[in-house]
């Protein structure tokens, strides 16, 4: 992988399949993980999901070719700290896997303008410093010129981020899907059928 050329990199493994990716981190306890989505045996979200509750001192970050909604949505709800598309330079998955060993979480400007589009028909689920956060990481600043921005410690601007990444996880709680097919909605929702609302096409 390039991404060895890197300063303070090392590389310790590869994994062809999800179902590797899990084995290898039991064996090797690494720092970071670079995870794709689409992966045989077992996806990526999945994998994401048992990496991040049997080691939760493992980081993740989501390298992957999808930008659509359940991979994105659903990688973060698994616990991963951040999501990139691989047509990043090898110089910005360096600096995400130096910024989430760090301790932050990783939204992009395109993630994050997503992300207020997501929260806009319930916005007071989300501070006024977690708001003001989350627009200036759509409009491409870092995280630490948003501190400066906000005059807050860098740690403070993690920790909105962290928070609006768990109140992400809440709005979309998993779904479970019957032997038959159909879908049960998560309790306490009402199906599409049970409000009257016609299916999707």
């Amino acid at each position: 992988m390039v991404l060895e050329v890197e300063d303070g990199i090392e590389v310790v493994a590869e994994a062809e399949d999800g179902e590797a990716a899990v084995r290898l981190v039991e064996e090797l306890a690494p720092d970071v993980v670079l995870m794709d989505v689409r992966m045989p045996r077992m996806d990526g979200v999945e994998s994401t999901k048992i990496i991040r509750q049997r080691f939760p001192t493992t980081r993740i970050i989501v390298l992957s070719a999808s930008d659509e909604e359940d991979d994105v949505f659903g990688a973060f709800q698994a616990g991963a700290n951040g999501y990139l598309l691989k047509e990043v330079s090898i110089e910005e998955v360096a600096g995400a896997v130096r910024s989430v060993h760090r301790g932050d979480s990783l939204i992009s400007a395109h993630l994050a303008a997503r992300f207020i589009v997501e929260f806009g028909e319930h916005p007071s689920s989300l501070s006024s410093l977690e708001s003001e956060v989350l627009r200036l990481l759509a409009r491409g600043t870092g995280n630490e010129q948003v501190a400066n921005a906000l005059d807050v410690p860098p740690s403070t601007v993690r920790n909105c981020i962290g928070n609006i990444l768990v109140k992400l996880q809440q709005r979309r709680p998993s779904r479970v899907f019957s032997p038959g097919g159909g879908e049960f909605p998560p309790e306490g929702r009402e199906s599409s059928s049970d409000r009257g609302d016609e299916p999707a096409p």
